[in-house]
């Protein structure tokens, strides 16, 4: 294994308070390994598989993303770290991965303060234009919501929940999976996850990450007039369900995640190449949490060099595994581990 070389710290602390100040790269990044080379080894990721968010209003979460998103709730289970806190996905009809919004529920968090080296805005794909002036009108009684702009080459449509969450609307032009009790018009229901944004100070190190580890590649940039410069980076086959955008702000201060602010975000590995990615992680030094068997699908979690949390997470088994299909997301869910302790983890859970 080679050896792993110090990224200079990042004073930034994890929900927990832990202190996640530091990354690592190895030699071999640092020689500047080409994508090229990645390629050769047959480890691509297919796209974004989820985003995992914050709320410390967990029933007032489930009325937004339900009834004014119209997303369907396709699991309803505990933060498998934290069993006192929900976690809540929403996706679509079928919880395909790359549709997956979720939230940790941890209603004594502060709001979430926005600044550097933070995952700042995630993106959900409609159908068209048309879909985009519906949503307008839908959005507007009722939370933040701007004007339908062109953003990195498509139309869209920025707004907030009721918790501050920096959210957008892009136009996808293909189809999705309609869910039928949705109250949203089956033409203009949310598809999935589309690009997210990060915002950091600086671009080297993150970008080594990005391209000659993940093999995403450069593809354009845009500027807008008091944000900074936004990278495009595409992941897999590329498109607006396989964008990261990273932008550049080396002026604003650390930002602080809480109620609001997003967790983490993960990238799609099939499912047969997860072990490959575990290897790959650890040959060249990047300190990550090892093999995590979420149930659901499994997962690996490391941070890039500015302290944003990054997991890989397989495709499967899938939210169907423990629960039929036609009734997903209507029980309190739990993965065997915690099956035993299902009282007790009920007890301390508040209704939805």
């Amino acid at each position: 294994m080679p050896h792993a070389k110090k990224l200079p710290a990042t004073p930034t602390r994890n929900t927990w308070g832990n202190d996640v100040s530091g990354a690592s790269l190895s030699d071999a990044l640092r020689a500047g390994l080409s994508v090229r080379y990645f390629s050769r080894m047959n480890l691509p990721l297919l796209g974004i598989h989820h985003v995992t968010a914050i709320t410390a209003r967990a029933s007032d979460n489930l009325r937004f993303y339900t009834q004014v998103l119209g997303m369907r709730l396709v699991k309803k289970t505990v933060n498998q770290d934290d069993v006192s806190a929900y976690h809540l996905f929403y996706a679509d009809a079928k919880g395909s991965p790359g549709t997956d919004l979720t939230f940790f529920d941890w209603a004594a968090i502060a709001p979430r303060r926005l600044g550097n080296r933070m995952i700042t805005r995630t993106a959900l794909r409609v159908a068209n234009r048309t879909s985009l002036e519906w949503w307008r009108k839908h959005l507007e009684a009722a939370e933040n919501v701007g004007e339908i702009v062109e953003r990195a080459g498509r139309a869209s449509l920025l707004f907030e929940d009721h918790e501050g969450q920096q959210l957008m609307l892009v136009e996808d032009h293909a189809h999705g999976t309609p869910y039928e009790k949705s109250p949203v018009p089956a033409e203009h229901q949310i598809h999935g996850l589309g690009p997210v944004e990060i915002t950091i100070p600086t671009m080297p190190k993150t970008v080594e990450v990005l391209t000659e580890l993940l093999g995403m590649r450069s593809v354009r940039q845009f500027k807008e007039p008091t944000d900074g410069v936004v990278h495009v980076y595409e992941i897999g086959q590329g498109g607006p369900a396989a964008e990261l955008h990273v932008r550049l702000r080396p002026e604003l201060p650390i930002g602080q995640t809480g109620a609001g602010g997003v967790h983490h975000i993960a990238f799609r590995v099939p499912d047969d190449q997860y072990d490959a990615w575990a290897d790959r992680l650890d040959e060249y030094g990047i300190p990550n949490s090892g093999k995590i068997d979420r149930f659901y699908f499994r997962s690996l979690y490391f941070r890039e060099p500015n302290g944003i949390l990054f997991e890989l997470a397989t495709d499967g088994p899938g939210f169907a595994t423990d629960e039929p299909a036609e009734t997903l997301g209507e029980r309190l869910a739990l993965p065997p581990f915690l099956e035993p302790r299902r009282a007790q983890i009920e007890k301390g859970l508040k209704p939805l």
